[in-house]
């Protein structure tokens, strides 16, 4: 299979339009229907459906394939790129949201007066764009969080960058509004929770299904869904009593209208690592180093603060 191919029909089948794909790619509506054609007389089936454009049960596997197989083609190419370049002027970090934290900061400060001439870009995405972008070599370095038994590794895609390192164990917290029944109490149990009103903020707080999963119960059903990335929009709606969220505890700090209760069980962390590849340039292996170093954010009064164990992974999260 031709790998210009293959991209333009994931673009078609994302799009579900011939003419949006033209126009993402750079081509002609034309010459995108002349790829989709070429594609399917190489696999003799038939992939989408034009009206509307949906892929047909043959292109919904071929989908399942494709996607890993051009990630896995942008990351031999970046790493080649890697090992065949100057030395790396610039860094492009990418950080999902509850990621982005004055421990970053504090790295990227260190870092930039070792080197005061580097040039330095933040870039703000969802968990699952940061382990792509590392791993296609759009980004040089990412961090990515997510919940955790403490000591035990984020679960992350196959296709994630082949290192993995633990920055940060920090405690979680439900973030209720001011005022609600619970606020008062010293910790609450997620299981306890499952019939609350819950906002889903995939990409700011921990997900529902994962609530589900970590507790061990059904239930978190959603009164609300924010598909935004700024953390103070996630806040205001629980403060005006939209639904519940989970999030490390440092995000709630001042949060006005939210109070945040420590999370008692299960027994679980807010975990931060960074991901970069297996042979990084000097500013990524500093970077990794200073945040590794950094002092651990102030703790919540009455919870204890976990420091991460010293973690390498390859290939595969587990």
């Amino acid at each position: 299979m031709d790998p210009h191919l293959l991209r333009t029909f994931t673009a078609v089948a994302r799009l579900r339009s011939f003419s949006a794909a033209a126009r993402e790619l750079g081509y002609t509506q034309s010459a995108v229907s002349q790829h989709i054609a070429a594609l399917e007389n190489d696999l003799g089936a038939v992939l989408l459906r034009r009206r509307p454009v949906t892929p047909t049960p043959v292109g919904a596997r071929l989908l399942e394939h494709a996607e890993p197989l051009l990630l896995r083609l942008d990351a031999a190419r970046a790493d080649i790129a890697r090992l065949t370049a100057e030395p790396a002027a610039r860094l492009v970090v990418g950080a999902a949201p509850t990621a982005l934290t004055g421990r970053l900061a504090a790295a990227l400060a260190g870092l930039r007066r070792r080197q005061p001439l580097l040039d330095v870009t933040v870039r703000v995405l969802g968990r699952g764009a940061v382990v792509g972008g590392v791993t296609a070599g759009q980004l040089d370095a990412g961090l990515v969080d997510g919940a955790a038994a403490p000591g035990d590794p984020l679960n992350l895609a196959e296709t994630a960058p082949p290192v993995a390192l633990a920055v940060a164990e920090e405690p979680l917290a439900v973030a209720l509004p001011a005022g609600h029944p619970l606020a008062g109490r010293a910790g609450l149990g997620l299981a306890d929770l499952s019939e609350a009103r819950w906002i889903d903020a995939p990409g700011t707080a921990l997900p529902l299904a994962r609530l589900r999963t970590v507790s061990g119960t059904e239930g978190f059903r959603a009164a609300l869904r924010y598909d935004g990335a700024d953390v103070r929009g996630l806040l205001a709606l629980c403060a005006a009593g939209h639904g519940l969220a989970v999030l490390p505890a440092a995000a709630l700090a001042g949060a006005p209208g939210v109070h945040a209760v420590p999370v008692a069980a299960p027994r679980l962390v807010h975990r931060t690592e960074i991901l970069h590849a297996t042979s990084p340039a000097e500013p990524v292996a500093l970077l990794a180093a200073a945040l590794r170093a950094a002092p651990p954010a102030p703790r919540e009064a009455n919870r204890p603060h976990t420091e991460p164990g010293d973690d390498t992974r390859a290939g595969a999260g587990a």
